[in-house]
């Protein structure tokens, strides 16, 4: 799971937002088994932004990968998060990046996330935690696609 937003809510940071994400996963039927730092990088498309604050965690998922990405959405509505206008500031987004070896190409999942192998802000907090993983349809670990992601080259970690 790739976990980011650049607005805090009704948090004090961004951080303490997604932390709290974050901690509702175990009861959402998604337990945390490794996440990385915090990593931050400037606000796109208009970089004057809110900085983002994005992370990514390993999870136990039983259920079918519908399922999970239904438990993410109902997570991000109970912090007010509204989809509306893509790349739009926002509290919280979670994204399901694979699961498992699985390739999917239909309505409403992709898998894996169309676009995550191309951001570091993605692809570096998984290769912090898994550096061995491998994108199950381009065949490169996630070090591999973190040395070559395009977007977001400024996103670095925190602490």
């Amino acid at each position: 799971m790739a976990l980011g937003g650049n607005l805090p809510g009704g948090f004090k940071s961004s951080e303490a937002l997604l932390e709290a994400a974050l901690a509702q996963f175990p009861q959402a039927g998604l337990p945390v088994l490794a996440r990385s730092r915090w990593w931050s990088s400037a606000a796109w498309p208009d970089p004057q932004g809110n900085e983002y604050r994005n992370a990514v965690a390993i999870v136990e998922a039983n259920g079918p990968p519908e399922a999970v990405l239904e438990a993410l959405f109902a997570i991000e509505r109970s912090f007010g998060r509204i989809r509306g206008q893509p790349n739009a500031p926002r509290t919280l987004d979670l994204d399901l990046i694979a699961y498992g070896r699985e390739v999917r190409d239909g309505p409403g999942l992709i898998l894996p996330h169309p676009r995550a192998h191309e951001r570091l802000f993605v692809m570096g907090p998984l290769a912090e935690i898994a550096p061995d993983w491998v994108h199950p349809v381009l065949g490169k670990t996630a070090s591999e696609l973190a040395a070559t992601a395009a977007v977001g080259r400024d996103a670095a970690p925190m602490g």
